[in-house]
């Protein structure tokens, strides 16, 4: 059985659980429950980690700065917190705080709604003199820039340390990690999972995070929880500007047709530049090389918003995929009596992955209430519950 770490027992009966998927959110939510003593099981698809799962990747954003999804913007500091939480368990921290910077090519209340987040949060910010980012990044190209704002707690966070961190972490506290074993079929009435090989797995609760691939799994959230396949371009830059991009905060680009994020080349990663306008489309078996078609959009809002792009070199053109709701809530709810899917959807599941696994696992462990806690991960309430660790006397 996983060592009860930092939490008391469950108070909800619940002993044992099956976690299917082995991605940000299926590891976290295994290593909270395990600190809470209950003995899983975790069931990947591929290799642990997996190189075809979104949370496979060189490094991504962390912030505060969310403009109109007031949701995301109040998970922050717990999500924050709860980060603090995983570096000390894991003995090593894969953040890197680099100031965020936000070009804004447009008003569209973005500025406005995220300063009064910022302000709420104690978060600092600041408008960018033109004169001055101009000089410190000479790479942004002036034309159409209205607005640059500098957000202070932003940074990279790098997804293959982590995760291939918490596989290792989890073996340690006794999780039994099933790599390559395709599930078939999830019966959350049971609380078993048919392998593709038919065998079956039972336990008191299942948890369902399996990514782009969750609808195959969860017909209720076939239509809601999309697969979208997304672009990101990795490349080099001149060697004149090496050094700047090597010290460059993260920037993003806010513009009505070509929005961009833009990750700059920190602790052995490449420069990363993508964009946040979801495909919503796109089947998750597919090749992850990316095509000309994935990064047409992408190459257009770089020649606008950068200067010179055409002398960086071109290192890997790549697709992922998410899965994106309407509203880009998550959809991280009870199914079935003995069952729980967790589709932290968009891009922003990464940075939120280890709080979305912490409340489902307090509500699993009977110390939430679990439309609390579906309400509170889909932004729209309050936090439910204490971490496992603030139990303890």
């Amino acid at each position: 059985m996983a060592g009860n770490l930092e939490g008391t027992a469950p108070t909800s009966g619940v002993r044992t659980a099956i976690v299917v998927g082995g991605g940000i959110a299926g590891l976290s939510t295994a290593w909270s429950l395990a600190r809470r003593g209950i003995a899983v099981d975790l069931v990947e698809q591929g290799p642990l980690p997996n190189p075809k799962s979104s949370s496979y990747d060189e490094h991504r954003i962390n912030r505060h700065a969310y403009g109109r999804l007031e949701g995301y913007a109040r998970l922050m500091p717990a999500a924050y917190r709860q980060w603090d939480l995983l570096w000390r368990d894991l003995g090593a921290c894969h953040y890197e705080e680099t100031g965020g910077l936000y070009v804004l090519r447009g008003e569209d209340g973005w500025h406005e709604a995220t300063a009064r987040q910022l302000d709420a949060m104690g978060i600092g910010h600041r408008e960018v003199p033109r004169e001055e980012w101009a000089e410190r990044l000479p790479m942004i190209a002036p034309d159409g820039v209205e607005r640059v704002v500098s957000v202070d707690s932003s940074g990279l966070l790098f997804p293959v340390r982590i995760v291939t961190d918490l596989v290792v972490r989890l073996a340690a506290m006794g999780v039994r990690l099933h790599a390559g074993t395709r599930v078939a079929a999830v019966d959350p009435e049971r609380g078993a999972v048919t392998t593709a090989d038919g065998r079956v797995l039972s336990a008191d609760v299942v948890v369902v995070a399996a990514g782009a691939w969750i609808d195959r799994l969860v017909p209720a959230l076939k239509g809601e929880a999309v697969p979208s396949r997304q672009a990101v371009i990795f490349l080099a830059p001149p060697a004149d500007l090496a050094e700047t991009w090597a010290k460059a905060p993260v920037i993003v680009v806010r513009d009505a047709e070509d929005g961009l994020y833009t990750l700059p080349p920190r602790r052995g990663t490449r420069l990363k530049i993508g964009d946040h306008r979801f495909s919503r489309s796109g089947d998750a078996d597919e090749d992850r090389a990316a095509t000309d078609q994935d990064v047409a959009r992408l190459w257009r809002g770089l020649d606008k918003c950068f200067r010179d792009i055409g002398r960086y070199a071109v290192l890997e053109q790549k697709a992922c995929f998410y899965t994106v709701t309407e509203d880009e809530s998550f959809a991280v709810r009870p199914i079935g009596p003995r069952g729980w899917a967790v589709s932290a959807c968009s891009g922003h599941g990464f940075k939120l992955g280890p709080l979305v696994g912490e409340g489902v696992a307090r509500a699993i462990a009977g110390e939430a209430e679990a439309g609390a806690v579906s309400a509170w991960l889909a932004g729209r309430g309050a936090e439910p519950g204490l971490p496992a660790g603030d139990a303890v006397a």
